[in-house]
């Protein structure tokens, strides 16, 4: 009976000690798994020392001059800038001016030196010479007298006109197109009219009478185009065959040759 008996006691601080050393392991290898993860971040190359990942200078973009603007082409200066003016041996006034004294002497000849002109100042010199575009007559500063001044571009001639340049020349009298009239029935007026064939099927049904074939003749006296406007339908293709080959003479319109519209007429007999 004695060695069957059980000892009974408290495990109450095995437990306890059980409890602390699990614990005390568990928080060892957890403590070793956070330290195994941290080392692996430290140790893993990045690639921050390498060429992969340089850092370059930022430089700012050079500033783009623009171009100065071209200057401005000055215009040779003239050589003569005084304007030209009328320049006259004498100085006769025109007949809607007051003479300034009369005449010394009287005489019966023609005087070729022109009168001034009232609207223009004018000099007395050695030629007679109206300029294109003279000053007014009140005008007070320098002049040209020998047409080589502001206007030599329009230099007059001896004093004969108004303006000195020449009027340009009338420009050529364009030619009118030449024009197309009617000459109506045109058998009277061919100078080669050839007569048709009359055709074998319009023989076998004794076909005749009057063709009228509508034809176009050019400036040369040709026909240049015919079709039959009214007869016998077998009749009709040997007329517009004769018609083709006939010849007039040309027609004349105020001295040009022009084209004619008209009629040729074939008058057919059953044999």
């Amino acid at each position: 009976m004695l060695d069957q008996l059980v000892e009974s006691r408290s495990h109450a601080g095995e437990d306890t000690k059980r409890g602390g050393l699990l614990l005390t392991t568990t928080v060892i290898m957890v403590a070793i798994l956070i330290g195994a993860y941290l080392y692996s971040l430290f140790g893993k190359d990045f690639d921050m020392g390498g060429d992969t990942l340089a850092l370059q200078t930022l430089v700012a973009p050079p500033v783009i001059e623009e171009a100065p603007e071209p200057e401005p082409e000055q215009k040779p200066e003239e050589a003569q800038k005084n304007p030209n003016v009328d320049v006259r041996k004498e100085i006769i006034a025109s007949m809607t001016e007051t003479p300034p004294k009369p005449p010394e002497t009287i005489s019966t000849t023609k005087n070729t030196i022109p009168a001034r002109d009232p609207n223009k100042y004018t000099v007395k010199g050695d030629i007679n010479y109206s300029a294109a575009n003279a000053p007014p007559p009140d005008y007070k500063g320098p002049v040209n007298t020998s047409g080589t001044g502001s206007d030599s571009a329009l230099r007059g001639g001896d004093g004969g006109g108004e303006t000195g340049a020449p009027p340009p020349p009338p420009p050529p009298a364009k030619k009118e197109p030449p024009k197309q009239i009617s000459g109506g029935v045109l058998n009277g007026k061919a100078r080669s009219l050839p007569k048709p064939a009359y055709p074998a099927a319009a023989r076998a049904v004794r076909a005749a009478g009057t063709v009228t074939v509508q034809v176009l003749i050019d400036e040369a006296g040709n026909v240049v185009s015919a079709s039959a406007a009214s007869g016998h339908p077998l009749l009709r293709p040997a007329a517009v065959a004769a018609a083709r080959s006939a010849k007039f003479t040309p027609t004349m319109l105020s001295g040009q040759p022009v084209k004619v519209t008209g009629v040729i007429q074939y008058n057919f007999v059953a044999p």
